[in-house]
């Protein structure tokens, strides 16, 4: 398992030779494309993981929930598990420890922890991924794109307390 890196790079240098490809050539300018590349999503970047730091540190994730608490308890899915519903759209790595901190805390095998975890297999990290790509495609008409992802992220929290709720998988 430890050698599948070491041996796609040989591949790949062996196919490049054998094609004549300047390989040298080539490597400095796809780096120098992705440091462009870093130099367009990088803005975007920082301002959604401060938006999310912001929204964590400034206790509004818990008025958030608290207000929503009762109303999605309704249909099944605990208060426990909302706040990485709310912080899944806006950053990826909040999510994974707030998925951390609750496997930790309610098990893996607990409702809340199996719930977490369909619901990051099954959502994206909506705001990011939309900050991303349309900063680097410079797409400025954005109001179909933003209704449309938050409605596959509800999908896919709805599926989630679906399958684990209704038909106990």
């Amino acid at each position: 398992m430890r050698y599948i890196t070491p041996a796609i790079i040989s591949l790949i240098i062996i196919i490049a030779l054998s094609r004549k490809k300047p390989l040298y050539t080539d490597f400095i300018n796809g780096a120098g494309s992705g440091m462009k590349l870093l130099a367009d999503i990088f803005p975007p970047l920082v301002a959604m993981l401060t938006a999310a730091a912001m929204l964590r540190a400034s206790g509004a994730m818990e008025l958030a929930i608290n207000f929503i608490s009762p109303f999605v308890s309704k249909i099944g899915l605990p208060a426990e598990v909302m706040p990485l519903v709310l912080i899944r759209p806006v950053s990826g790595s909040g999510s994974i420890g707030v998925l951390s901190g609750l496997l930790n805390e309610y098990g893996a095998d607990s409702l809340p922890g199996r719930l977490a975890s369909v619901i990051c297999g099954s959502t994206e990290t909506t705001f990011y991924c939309l900050a991303v790509y349309f900063s680097k495609t410079r797409v400025k008409y954005i109001k179909r794109a933003v209704p449309c992802a938050v409605i596959g992220d509800l999908t896919g929290i709805a599926a989630a307390v679906f399958a684990l709720r209704v038909l106990g998988l």
